[in-house]
């Protein structure tokens, strides 16, 4: 692993934070900020909630590239990072609703994500070339990176995961904690300085 992924996948929990602390400081909310955002950082939620119920704890690991599954089932089916999709949809949905330094700290942020998840995708993408071989080739041919597609990729003889929402809702514990505390600490900014 190179040393620029290798430091973006280790610390890719935390990079957010500079953000969410420039979001906080120059909050600038309206209704309608709120509500769009909000929206937009649902429905990254619920895309990341669908892949780790697929995917599992393995998500969380933050020591090396790899996994135990090639997982083309879900929402893995349509795109082949939906987790980071699902967290670029919930960062763009927070800075639309805290409304800071609009538009300019959400291209900036968003900028910035994209760049952190190419590292770490070209990383991970190289894993599973070596591990999966033809299955992964035929589905990096038929998946897009992060554009997702309509129409579903249909795998033959790939092992795959059950779908476990129970175990997704586990792995994901940490990640609604945060959303729920974000989108509250605006909600919450927002209120104050209006009434």
């Amino acid at each position: 692993m190179s040393n620029i992924a290798n430091k973006f996948f280790k610390y890719r929990s935390y990079t957010p934070i500079p953000f969410l602390i420039l979001m906080f400081l120059y909050e600038d909310a309206n209704i309608w900020s709120l509500i769009l955002g909000f929206m937009i950082a649902i429905a990254g939620e619920m895309i990341r909630f669908w892949g780790v119920s697929w995917a599992g704890s393995e998500t969380r690991t933050t020591g090396s590239v790899g996994g135990t599954f090639l997982i083309v089932s879900g929402p893995f089916a349509h795109v082949r990072n939906p987790l980071y999709v699902g967290n670029m949809l919930m960062y763009f949905g927070f800075g639309i609703m805290s409304f800071a330094i609009f538009p300019y700290l959400q291209i900036v942020a968003l900028a910035f994500f994209v760049v952190q998840y190419h590292f770490i995708v070209k990383e991970e993408e190289g894993y599973l070339r070596n591990a999966y071989g033809k299955s992964y080739e035929d589905y990096e041919n038929n998946v897009p990176r992060f554009f997702p597609k309509l129409i579903s990729y249909k795998a033959k003889d790939v092992k795959q995961p059950l779908f476990d929402w129970k175990e997704g809702l586990k792995s994901e514990k940490r990640t609604l904690q945060a959303f729920t505390f974000v989108s509250l600490t605006i909600f919450l900014l927002w209120f104050i300085r209006r009434f």
